[in-house]
């Protein structure tokens, strides 16, 4: 395997100097997509790029560079009585990380993306010529690249509108359902009622118990006790080693999931919880990935629409469980509408994410086979997370797709913004 060359721009006159290079190259963050969005040959870091420029306090309008963390970004503004508006499930991913993928969260149902927060980017393009775009100024730009993967230019900065609270504790109440249409139904119902909406799904489970669910549902507490904007401990737990890979299997993980799925007695349990373990429980982890073993995992994250998307789910589900090869980490959430980016990954319907031990990769079949099932239903597979779509399921899922290459060739004409997942799919 040949070693990327890796450039560390400071400054943005550096930024448009490597634009102006003619190289094939890709803006990289940390590194936290699942499969090789961002890899290529040639990557331009963002980490040093990790500025606060301007915020405003009145209206919680924030301005940062592509490379500063959530985690920095959330020890900023939860002091100040702000959150993220939207946050995927760890806070260590870049700002421009997360607006190429667009990422969302447990409120998508009803807040969306966090690309509908961002107001302004500020961009440096293949010609080396740097632009300010929103919705008003290039427009068609603008939302090409939330979702683009950092296929339309470099993100040097953004402007992002934060979410007012009161207190750092979330509201939650945790329900444990006996099967994935219950599961979806009480999630379904309560779509008003709580802003955030989670499920963990057994999918080692069968019969009448097929999807058994313990749902998570969460509101922004008000404020109370000493320290109610308190933030979280930048301390965590060490996973020391590897497992050894027969330590994952069917036996083991359904016995996790048993006992998981027990953790509490009551069937309906409310309780005040700090915003760090609601949103990033796996962040307490370090090395969380070494419990796969050193053959790794693959994610694996999938939306489908609501019309017949129970009955796919159960029998994709049914598939899951009859191979016993279960994922211990099984998130199910619900969306709203779709969003303004070609390439976004959400649709109004279920999203379901697995992460599966690779041993061998004989899981991949699987799910190629799994692919052609969701682009059948009008689904589609996460880009961020993906590493092993096909280009024709590809095209199957992404109707917009020949927008976003329209707008791609109108500013990067030579194809030089690329990643191995845009060469493994011929996006470009």
């Amino acid at each position: 395997m040949v070693e990327a060359q890796v450039d560390y721009p400071r400054y943005l006159d550096e930024l448009v100097g490597l634009a102006k290079s003619g190289h094939p190259q890709l803006a990289q963050g940390n590194c936290r997509s699942y499969g090789d969005a961002c890899l290529y040959s040639r990557v331009v870091s963002t980490l040093p790029l990790e500025h606060l420029l301007d915020f405003d306090p009145e209206r919680g309008v924030l301005r940062a560079q592509a490379g500063i963390t959530l985690d920095r970004l959330l020890r900023f503004c939860v002091p100040r009585g702000f959150f993220l508006p939207v946050t995927p499930g760890t806070k260590f991913p870049t700002l421009g990380g997360c607006i190429a993928a667009d990422v969302h969260g447990k409120n998508h149902h009803q807040e969306g993306t966090l690309g509908r927060f961002v107001d302004e980017l500020e961009m440096v393009l293949a010609d080396g010529s740097s632009l300010r775009c929103s919705r008003q100024e290039h427009p068609e730009l603008f939302r090409a690249t939330l979702g683009g993967m950092g296929l339309t230019g470099f993100i040097y900065a953004a402007t992002l509108r934060l979410k007012p609270i009161s207190s750092s504790y979330i509201q939650m109440r945790r329900v444990r359902t006996g099967d994935f249409a219950e599961a979806c139904q009480l999630m379904s119902q309560t779509r008003e009622e709580y802003l955030y909406s989670v499920a963990w799904i057994d999918c080692l489970a069968t019969g009448q118990h097929l999807g058994r669910s313990l749902v998570m549902l969460g509101n922004h507490a008000p404020a109370a006790g000493p320290a109610p904007l308190a933030l979280h401990s930048p301390r965590q737990r060490p996973v020391p080693f590897h497992l050894p890979h027969f330590a994952l299997n069917s036996w083991s993980v359904r016995a996790f999931n048993t006992l998981f799925y027990h953790r509490q007695w009551r069937r309906d349990h409310q309780v005040l919880v700090h915003y760090d373990p609601f949103f990033y429980p796996l962040d307490a982890l370090s090395h969380w990935n070494r419990i796969y073993g050193r053959g790794g995992f693959l994610q694996y994250q999938f939306a489908i629409p609501f019309a017949g998307g129970l009955e796919l789910m159960r029998e994709i589900l049914e598939r899951i469980a009859a191979r016993g090869a279960g994922s211990f980490l099984a998130v199910l959430k619900v969306f709203g509408p779709e969003e303004e980016g070609p390439l976004s990954f959400p649709l109004p319907g279920y999203t379901l994410a697995l992460d599966f031990p690779l041993q061998g990769g004989r899981i991949i079949p699987f799910l190629l086979e799994l692919n052609k099932l969701i682009a059948g239903a009008g689904g589609r597979v996460y880009l961020a997370k993906d590493a092993i779509l096909e280009e024709h399921d590809f095209v199957a899922m992404y109707p917009r797709l020949e927008e976003f290459k329209r707008i791609k060739r109108r500013y990067d004409p030579h194809n030089l913004f690329r990643s191995c997942q845009s060469d493994r799919l011929g996006l470009r």
